[in-house]
């Protein structure tokens, strides 16, 4: 190597940094020089600016940007780019030196490359592109003689001069670049894109593994003809032991539309015999980014397989719902009366025994009581112990209803208003519980809070509470009270007896009156527990895991913390992954939240629920956030193949084959585990 035909000579000095060693190459793009760092102490190649480039400002200035983009680009196939410098008036660039012998030079000495080594390059090449292209880097002038092929074998992307950010090529930078290797598009001078790189890659391919170029042209308006009125001869025709998957990939990158062109360099790597980009950055020491994992493959299911699928789908969903209904407790006990039907019922008997007014606020809903199905699954050892709930005496499945002159504000995070909640503590509340068949359980009404003195009492009337709850009086006899009301009363009435329906258990009836209207009616059963009796005595099972279970979660999200700060201190983190995933979370949750709550009509109040439910979906949300933070890039670099549809997701890549694929196989799985664990509770139970 020599400066014959250089401007610089061996030894000259360079901004009282670089030592000239001698000229590597000229061309187009400007004069190549070995250099030595005297800072660094290590050889760097410096690559002088065409004239026209140093002598406008507005591209000199853009240049600048470009190269700030490009140094960012550091993968063991690519020739890093170091920095931008001047001296006297000239503008360079410094490069890694890479000490070997440009794929063009290789290809005109031996021809063309044996296929192992061939397949081996085009990995090492697939996988250089793709860390520019994650950088959001274009190259805009891949060719053989910007390969090259270091001491070891191994292939190096070099000449970033042209390179730039994807989104920032227009007019006539387009057809920048060397057009023996430009793509339709952009020889047209229409656009350029990932694709024309990816355009670029399969001309270099081809080479690689036949020797020769796909379009052999000369002349500018020749190359543009060729590649669009002509297709590139198949690789097999000038090599016949090409190997097809390698034929299949070259001819797809060379596709005149971009849209039928591999969408990335790794789905390119992916392609090749033996392929396998991810495992290649990987064991280069290096963690994918998240643009790589989604690049990596393309593939979804065949759309036999997502019929055949799909309609796994739709009649295991029909199997789960008929299965469902012949196991739930609807089933065993049915809902002969619409909820809307009972409500109105409600609302009417509240009226007649007393209550006339009409509420401001009203909720219903159906519970099960639980007391009751954990009593039978302990003690009644019969077979058909779960058909006598058929009768709905007692019911395990309740209907409640209540009712409130002020708006009903639920004191829950989740803003549901429930039987209990909010708490039962304004005069006027009043509610009724029902079984499935409309037959009265319970009854309360809160009294009046200031009364009137010396107001002539009357006796209430039990019969009609009895006969809305379809017991026989007869049946019954009077027993002293035991269980008090929860609000004022001035009297009290107990009654035992049993159902006509089942004689064997034990009904007590408890009721209570103030100034003669009745202010609780209630039928206790030997499993009913009083609720406000129930002591908080935990084991000290219970409080050490109730501990243990705390501190966990406390040093979990620290943990997560600690290491989502060090993901983001490294760059390692899915910072626009996270970010979208926790902007999703709060907004699902945020949602369910909206259409769970009860709202209520007034401004504050509904603005202090709204509170209660942002933040807790803010909270949840941070959390997720922070977990993926945290976790995330430690999957992404073990086991990134499980990540790619979900990178493709996040990304918003909603409709990706592979992302509709995994997901109809999720949809899936969680029929067939239903259905599996639905079948077991009619063989086992």
């Amino acid at each position: 190597m020599g400066s014959e035909g250089g401007r610089f000579a061996p030894g000259d000095l360079l901004a009282e940094r670089y030592r000239i060693v001698g000229l590597l190459g000229k061309g187009g793009m400007g004069e190549v020089y070995r250099a030595d760092d005297l800072k660094l102490a290590q050889p760097v190649a410096l690559k002088f600016l065409p004239e026209a480039v140093a002598s406008e400002p507005e591209r000199l200035d853009r240049f600048y940007g470009e190269v700030r983009i490009s140094r960012q680009v550091s993968h063991p196939n690519v020739c890093r780019v170091y920095d931008i410098a001047e001296a006297g008036g000239l503008h360079f660039l410094s490069m890694e030196f890479v000490d070997g012998e440009d794929l063009a030079s290789l290809l005109r000495r031996i021809g063309r490359l044996p296929g192992g080594k061939a397949v081996e390059i085009a990995l090492q090449l697939c996988a250089g592109l793709a860390a520019a292209h994650d950088k959001g880097v274009l190259h805009r002038d891949l060719k053989p003689e910007n390969v090259m092929i270091d001491g070891r074998g191994r292939a190096r992307l070099t000449d970033f001069g042209l390179a730039a950010a994807a989104e920032g090529i227009a007019g006539a930078d387009v057809r920048s670049g060397t057009p023996a290797y430009m793509s339709p598009e952009q020889l047209a001078g229409r656009e350029v894109s990932a694709r024309s790189d990816i355009y670029a890659l399969g001309l270099v391919l081809y080479e690689l593994f036949t020797g020769k170029r796909a379009f052999p042209g000369k002349s500018f308006g020749e190359l543009l003809r060729q590649r669009q009125d002509q297709p590139a001869p198949r690789p097999s025709e000038v090599v016949p032991d090409v190997d097809p998957a390698v034929e299949s990939v070259i001819l797809r990158c060379l596709e005149k539309d971009p849209r039928k062109r591999p969408a990335s360099a790794l789905a390119v790597a992916a392609a090749l015999p033996g392929g396998d980009p991810l495992a290649a950055v990987i064991a280069a020491g290096e963690t994918p980014s998240p643009e790589m994992v989604a690049a990596a493959g393309e593939q979804g299911l065949r759309p036999a397989q997502v019929y055949a699928l799909l309609a796994l789908c739709v009649v295991g969903a029909f199997a789960c719902i008929a299965l469902v209904a012949d196991q739930g407790s609807l089933r065993l006990q049915p809902v002969e009366k619409p909820p809307l039907v009972l409500a109105d019922r409600a609302r009417e008997l509240i009226a007649r025994l007393g209550y006339p007014e009409a509420p401001a606020a009203s909720a219903y809903g159906f519970a099960v009581d639980f007391s009751y199905v954990l009593d039978t699954e302990a003690n009644d050892r019969s077979k058909d112990r779960w058909e006598k709930l058929a009768s709905g005496r007692p019911a395990a499945v309740q209907f409640w209803y209540r009712q409130s002159p002020r708006p009903l504000v639920s004191t829950s995070v989740n803003g549901r208003v429930f039987q209990a909640n909010p708490p039962q503590d304004t005069s006027g509340m009043a509610g009724v519980r029902f079984d499935p068949k409309g037959r009265l359980i319970d009854f309360y009404a809160v009294p009046p809070q200031l009364e009137e003195p010396d107001q002539r009492v009357d006796r209430p009337d039990w019969n009609p509470l009895f006969q809305e709850a379809r017991l026989d009086l007869e049946r019954f006899s009077p027993v002293p009270s035991r269980w008090t009301p929860p609000f004022m009363a001035d009297l009290r009435a107990a009654w035992e007896g049993s159902y006509a329906e089942r004689p064997e258990i034990t009904v007590r009836v408890e009721a209570a009156a103030y100034r003669g209207r009745p202010v609780m009616f209630r039928l206790v059963h030997p499993w009913t527990p009083p609720e406000r009796m129930q002591p908080f005595r935990p084991t000290r099972e219970l409080a050490i895991a109730g501990s243990t279970v705390t501190g966990l979660l406390i040093a979990g999200v620290v943990a997560s913390g600690v290491l989502a700060w060090r993901n983001l201190k490294t760059g390692r983190s899915d910072r626009r992954g996270a970010l979208r995933l926790t902007a999703a979370a709060f907004l699902l949750e945020i949602g369910a939240w909206a259409l769970r709550a009860s709202h209520v009509a007034d401004f504050n109040t509904e603005l202090v629920l709204l509170s209660r439910g942002a933040g807790s979906a803010l909270l949840n949300a941070g959390i997720l956030g922070l977990l993926y933070l945290a976790l995330e890039p430690y999957v992404r670099r073990s086991w990134p193949d499980t990540l790619i549809s979900w990178t493709r997701l996040l990304s918003g890549r909603l409709v990706d084959p592979l992302v509709g694929s995994h997901v109809l196989m999720g949809i899936g799985s969680g029929i067939v585990s239903t259905l599996l664990l639905l079948a077991s509770r009619v063989l086992f139970v």
